[in-house]
């Protein structure tokens, strides 16, 4: 009996709210997969672990993405004892530069090259960790056997940016989860009319505009307000100071982090999920409202229209203007709100995390194979 081919599947990033694919992969990879024996690395302070018997949770203290050559170098060394025949990167450019085994890599987007700000970082120390990125994302791709993106848009990026690429870049589409479980869960004071969007508030997420938007609607729609659900970090910090000056607070509710019964509840019972960002890999946030039926208006920038298809209703994310006439649209007109809702529910059903893990499955069997 021949021994099990071996992979390492490096999931450091699987808690993270990008970690989704990576935890979805695995998911079902152990309901679909025996043949192959698994290696899976998670961070020490991950509690996840394998249903299958063929795979196994390795944790590891090295960080998901560093400069440090003993971070770089002890990574290599770890992953070159398992000896794996290939290594699946859930995350570009998390693998060690000192690392020569075969590997495939996900790439989810490149919008880390255009939108990455300082922050709270001195600019020049800024200008020098974008450098190493650069220079890092380089040499991920160039010695990957393969590169996975989520849409065609990130794929065609890619290998624009990297024109050595362009021949070992596939597309695996990602997918929206199913309603989220549980019954509703109206919150305390809850808005009675109102937009939302959920996600960080990072500068490519666009959402000084959104509030500019919203502004204008006001004037059409003055018990309207605008809902923000995410985690209460640096960014959602430094716009709730700005809204704070605008004197719009009380007409804008940042949430922070909720349970999934009362996001359940706002997904429901809003008149549109708006969704501005200028830059997506693959846009789950829209997907996610539409299986719970609630309309979307969304940019028309990048993979936005590829994913959500003719079940969206789009605007040009840089003309305020144009994005509070196209929400307005929307909340003013019940017809084209149950339009989009139909077409929502029907453009979810094109993506499937099974057929994610079939297809990524299908390319660990060709590399191990070749």
């Amino acid at each position: 009996m021949s021994q099990k081919k071996h992979i390492v599947i490096d999931a450091r990033i699987r808690p993270a709210s990008t970690g989704r694919p990576i935890a979805r992969l695995l998911e079902h990879l152990q309901e679909i997969d025996k043949e192959h024996r698994y290696t899976v690395l998670i961070k020490k302070d991950d509690d996840w672990r394998p249903t299958a018997k063929n795979f196994t949770a390795k944790p590891i203290d090295y960080p998901i993405f560093s400069f440090n050559p003993l971070n770089q170098i002890g990574l290599a060394l770890a992953l070159h004892r398992l000896k794996p025949d290939l290594t699946y990167f859930g995350l570009t450019p998390s693998q060690p530069l000192f690392y020569s085994r075969k590997y495939i890599t996900l790439t989810h987007d490149l919008g880390m090259l255009r939108f990455a700000r300082a922050g709270r970082l001195p600019e020049w120390l800024h200008k020098i960790r974008m450098a190493g990125y650069r220079f890092l994302l380089r040499q991920a791709h160039k010695r990957a056997a393969h590169i996975v993106t989520p849409t065609e848009f990130v794929a065609e990026d890619v290998k624009k940016y990297h024109l050595f690429t362009s021949r070992k870049v596939t597309t695996i589409y990602e997918a929206s989860e199913p309603p989220l479980p549980g019954k509703a869960q109206q919150p305390v004071n809850p808005p009675k009319e109102f937009i939302m969007y959920t996600g960080s508030a990072f500068p490519h997420k666009n959402l000084d505009r959104l509030v500019s938007a919203f502004t204008i609607l006001r004037e059409q729609h003055p018990n309207l307000k605008l809902v923000l659900v995410g985690k209460r970090e640096y960014h959602s910090k430094q716009l709730e100071r700005k809204i704070n000056k605008q004197e719009l607070l009380q007409r804008i509710i940042f949430t922070g982090f909720i349970p999934d019964e009362e996001l359940k509840w706002y997904y429901q019972n809003a008149r549109a999920y708006v969704f501005p960002s200028l830059n997506e890999g693959f846009g789950l946030p829209g997907l996610e409202a539409m299986v719970h039926g609630c309309p979307v208006v969304s940019s028309d920038a990048s993979c936005l229209p590829e994913v959500n298809g003719d079940a969206a209703h789009y605007f040009n994310p840089l003309d305020v203007q144009e994005m509070a006439v196209k929400i307005d649209e929307v909340i003013s007109s019940e017809k084209l709100r149950n339009d989009l809702i139909k077409k929502g529910y029907e453009n979810a059903k094109r993506f499937s995390w099974k057929t994610f893990t079939k297809k990524h499955l299908e390319l660990f069997r060709h590399y191990l194979n070749h």
